[in-house]
């Protein structure tokens, strides 16, 4: 480790949003006061969150989801990035990534009221109008219409994006190097002080155990992973993912355990982690091989077993050296 190095000084900060917790990891001079950082970067998510959250009634997702059709809304820029991002990787995924699901996730209980039998038979029964029809953009004034009823949900994306802002708001403060995420959505900016790539642990499809199935060395590249073992909803006895299929309006059946992906953005790696993971390993690994996504599969083979498929550079091989550190630069 050069002198350099050693003379600077660790910061290691945190707060809340979007019902978990960012963090942030970089070095400064001595000199340098992480509070006013600590309060950039609390205000940063903290607007993402006043734009995109759906347990906030008055986000101003909320109030384009209470808007009627037809209706020209105003929209600040960032919520129209994410929107434009969203339909753009629905678009991509075939409409396996669908930012009109709010319905689907608010009657399966994974938004803020409880799980309800009758909404759950609206959701699966409704003639559902996939989100890049059923929104119009005027991206240059800065607005939108439905052009149909859709319920907007950005959860499978916000939170990347979050992420990125994290990263945006440090680069704005001068901080070139450092490790930002929210909830193991995570974000790698340049290299520690040691010229080394940021590790960043693959989490293994195992809610008990939160162990490590491999590690990344990631440099200037975010990952993002969808999995079915941290929300779920029990029916009948079986635990049913968060992640919603756009066809059935209703949890993932048999989908793979976990998929993690990794890309230049966190929103980027966020959303096509959904839109694998609903499209399953075979036509999933098909369209990462294709677009060359970066992306690692993990398939249950048991109650506590499971093995792994890998697209890309970083994944290739991985069930030969699935603890084997890789770097993306």
């Amino acid at each position: 480790m050069s002198k350099m190095s050693t003379d600077l000084t660790r910061h290691a900060l945190n707060g809340p949003t979007m019902g978990t917790r960012w963090s942030a990891q970089f070095h400064t001079a001595p000199d340098v006061d992480p509070s006013v950082i600590q309060i950039a970067l609390q205000a940063a998510v903290a607007e993402v969150d006043a734009q995109m959250s759906t347990w906030s009634a008055d986000s101003d997702l909320m109030r384009l989801n209470a808007a009627p059709v037809g209706e020209w809304c105003d929209v600040p820029a960032m919520l129209m990035a994410v929107i434009s991002l969203g339909l753009e990787i629905g678009r991509a995924s075939k409409g396996a990534f669908d930012i009109g699901m709010g319905d689907a996730v608010t009657a399966w209980g994974f938004g803020p009221a409880e799980a309800a039998p009758d909404r759950i038979k609206a959701a699966m029964n409704t003639n559902r109008v996939p989100a890049s029809e059923a929104l119009d953009l005027d991206v240059a004034a800065g607005r939108l219409r439905k052009t149909a009823p859709v319920a907007l949900d950005l959860n499978g994306i916000a939170k990347g994006y979050g992420v990125d802002r994290l990263a945006e708001t440090l680069r704005g403060v001068g901080i070139m190097n450092a490790l930002v995420g929210i909830d193991g959505e995570m974000r790698a900016m340049g290299l520690r002080p040691d010229a080394a790539p940021w590790s960043i642990a693959v989490e293994a499809p195992d809610a008990e155990s939160r162990s490590a199935h491999s590690v990344l060395a990631l440099q200037d590249a975010a990952v993002a992973t969808s999995g079915d073992y941290r929300h779920w909803v029990e029916v009948q006895g079986r635990h049913l993912s968060h992640t919603m299929d756009p066809h059935r309006g209703a949890p993932l059946m048999n989908s793979p355990a976990s998929v993690t992906v990794v890309a230049q953005t966190c929103a980027e790696a966020d959303a096509w982690a959904t839109a694998l993971m609903v499209l399953g390993t075979e036509q999933g690994a098909a369209l990462a091989r294709a677009r060359g996504l970066e992306a690692l599969f993990l398939l249950r083979t048991g109650q506590t077993e499971y093995r792994s498929l890998g697209v890309g550079r970083l994944f290739t091989d991985e069930d030969a050296a699935a603890h084997a550190p890789r770097r993306a630069v």
